[in-house]
């Protein structure tokens, strides 16, 4: 029960702290706009079921697929995208650190 608490936790703590360090002056936007790439999470919809704590994201979700997560990296070469990649690389490498979790 507490490692889904822990990490939905984290998914608002990682960013706020790469904000604090990367983008102080700008903190509450930049934090802002990487919280709200959460809304990938909208993958999970096409799930049955919805949610499973057993379940990795990596590789089952359309939108948490190597080949997205390979162009959320390419996001942040285009500055103006730069924000969004960063917000959705720290949910993939979230999300993973949980499929770790899963399997232990």
């Amino acid at each position: 029960m507490t490692r889904p608490f822990i990490h939905l936790a984290l998914h608002f703590i990682v960013p706020a702290i790469v904000a604090h360090l990367a983008y102080r002056d700008r903190f509450r936007r930049a934090w802002l706009i990487m919280i709200l790439t959460m809304i990938v999470d909208l993958d999970h919809l096409l799930a049955i079921p919805i949610y499973d704590p057993s379940r990795c994201s990596i590789g089952f979700h359309p939108l948490h697929t190597y080949p997205a997560i390979c162009a959320y990296a390419l996001m942040t070469a285009i500055p103006k995208l730069r924000l969004v990649g960063f917000g959705l690389l720290i949910h993939m490498g979230l999300d993973f650190i949980d499929c770790l979790c899963i399997s232990f």
